[in-house]
């Protein structure tokens, strides 16, 4: 009887936690292994960026115009389908950079009086 209640729970056991795992992890390899230049994707530490090259196990993330990242590809947590999401960020950063520029044209005319 106390074999058979632990088989039930090694079963239980198997099918909760180790089949949904492998489950996750084939899925990982799966787009791992399907990454292309261009696609926009997330890195496990939360990195936006687009893909510019892929060389192996290596993948190089274009974060900003002219700014790439070296990364492992098993760094890469997921593919972003919102791709107008990546470029709001981008036009955000644009126009930040703007309000910097005329911050400092207005900081130094307050200075000259």
């Amino acid at each position: 009887m106390n074999f058979l209640v632990l088989a039930i729970l090694m079963g239980a056991l198997y099918a909760f936690m180790i089949v949904p795992q492998q489950r996750k992890m084939k899925a990982h390899r799966a787009l791992l292994d399907s990454l292309a230049e261009g696609d926009v994707v997330v890195t496990n530490s939360g990195i936006f960026g687009a893909i510019a090259e892929v060389e192996g196990n290596v993948v190089w993330l274009e974060v900003a115009p002219d700014i790439e990242l070296k990364i492992a590809k098993s760094a890469i947590a997921e593919r972003v389908e919102d791709t107008d999401e990546y470029e709001d960020e981008e036009q955000d950063d644009e126009d930040d950079e703007e309000l910097d520029d005329d911050a400092d044209s207005t900081n130094l005319v307050d200075e000259a009086d």
